[in-house]
């Protein structure tokens, strides 16, 4: 399994319009991709950053998801909303 974790920096006073985003773009790669089989949305405590927990079948499946629609429309929407963003990437052990 390939894990990918993403945390998000959001702009002051734009999480309201980050969030509703962020629920379509997970709902959207559960439903219609095959190889995704866990999206989960974390929010801080301080509710300036949210963390994605992300699971796929293999890299490929992660490559597949980055060329989706939905990603695109997702990345594009979001891009003003968002401060900064670090992704980082890893194997799931068994």
């Amino acid at each position: 399994m390939y894990v990918v974790t993403v945390t998000f920096e959001i702009r002051p006073d734009r999480m309201p319009e980050f969030l509703p985003l962020m629920r379509t773009q997970a709902r959207a790669s559960l439903d219609q991709e095959p190889g995704c089989h866990r999206f989960d949305i974390c929010l801080s405590e301080d509710g300036h950053s949210v963390f994605l927990y992300e699971i796929y079948r293999d890299k490929a499946a992660f490559e597949a998801h980055l060329s989706s629609p939905h990603f695109k429309a997702f990345d594009a929407a979001a891009a003003l909303l968002v401060r900064d963003k670090k992704i980082a990437l890893f194997r799931l052990l068994d």
